[in-house]
């Protein structure tokens, strides 16, 4: 059997090695997933910062500066939505926890009953519930709940020391991958088989698009549909409007979840709320609104087709990130989702064109 020369043996040795080193560090990080928080959410404001702080410096100012201008913007941001809008969230989970009994009432004294009339089912009742125990025992109020919460996470004085470190480390973390994010990418290229780079900036430029997409436009979406849906609900009079179109807009990362849900949950308050069926047909004029503005304006100006992750794959890779490494891998399920997809549409071209599929 003819020896293989060199450039033959490094091109059978480079697979394997690239295989074993992908493994190694997938171990790593299913190991370091404990630590791994910070460095997640602090990857994630530098990765949607980075093309800001880039637009910056083509406008001739230093990337420190550009990226010291995002950070106080997106600071700005967060900062608002802390003092402006989470009072008025937690208030109005107040006012859901206490409606919780009539809508509960509603359903077993109205809904059902009509249920099984309409549809001749049997005549079976739901279970009576003393809510006022419940809710004093459980809930009471939003605050002890969240309280008690952070009581059981951080567990100990260490324990919320270490918390409130490692929510300290994410901005740091975040200004400094913003001001490197093209030196590491650069980096990380040139640690590749030089006969791989240029197809490795290739896969990264598209995998680049493709997150970008959905991370920042996605994001967007996800913020317009739920101020529409707040601001629609407030002017049908629904009392936790704000609370219910969060919901939505948050669901709709999923195609058409956000709207099944928003429609059904804002149905049900609204319902208990005035007590009139004419009322659900204002409910659902916000949300044909709402999808409307997605299908035609939101989704094709902000994200596009270049996703290309089908609905019941976004589920499954939530899903499977959430099982996989907890809050970690929910952050991270999509965007690996949205590159694995890539790589798989470059591998099914080169497949289609080998002689394996081909050949008779």
């Amino acid at each position: 059997m003819a020896e293989l020369d060199p450039l033959e043996k490094a091109e059978v040795y480079r697979w394997p090695i690239a295989l074993g080193v992908l493994a190694a560090l997938a171990v790593l990080l299913y190991f370091l997933q404990p630590i791994l928080t910070p460095f997640v959410l602090g990857g994630l404001i530098g990765y949607l910062g980075d093309p800001l702080v880039d637009r910056l410096e083509r406008k001739g100012m230093q990337r420190t500066l550009g990226v010291v201008l995002v950070f106080i913007l997106f600071s700005a941001i967060i900062i608002v939505a802390l003092l402006v809008a989470l009072p008025m969230l937690l208030h109005q989970l107040d006012a859901l926890v206490a409606k919780v009994p009539d809508i509960y009432r509603w359903l077993t004294q109205d809904l059902v009953p009509w249920l099984q009339q309409r549809f001749d089912l049997p005549d079976r009742q739901l279970p009576k519930i003393d809510w006022s125990g419940q809710l004093a025992d459980n809930w009471q109020s939003v605050g002890k709940f969240t309280a008690r919460s952070l009581m059981q996470i951080t567990g100990s004085g260490a324990g919320l020391l270490l918390s409130l470190a490692n929510l300290a480390l994410v901005p740091v973390v975040a200004f400094y991958l913003m001001r490197d994010w093209d030196i590491l990418v650069r980096l990380s290229l040139d640690i590749l088989p030089i006969a791989w780079q240029d197809k490795a900036a290739e896969l990264v430029a598209e995998s680049d698009e493709v997150v970008g997409a959905f991370l920042r436009g996605q994001f967007l979406v996800m913020c317009s549909l739920g101020i529409v849906y707040s601001v629609g609900l407030w002017l049908v009079g629904v009392q936790l409007a704000m609370l219910l179109g969060i919901i939505a807009g948050l669901a709709s990362i999923v195609p058409y979840l956000g709207f099944i849900v928003g429609v059904i949950a804002s149905c049900i308050v609204a319902y208990a709320q005035f007590g009139d069926w004419t009322v659900l047909l204002w409910v659902g004029l916000v949300f044909g609104v709402g999808q409307a503005i997605e299908s035609m304006v939101l989704t094709p100006v902000l994200v596009g087709d270049r996703i290309g992750l089908h609905p019941v794959a976004v589920i499954f890779a939530l899903m499977a990130g959430g099982q996989i490494a907890g809050f970690v891998g929910v952050v991270l399920a999509l965007p690996v989702a949205a590159v694995v997809m890539v790589f798989l549409r470059h591998a099914m071209h080169h497949y289609r064109s080998s002689d394996l599929y081909g050949r008779d």
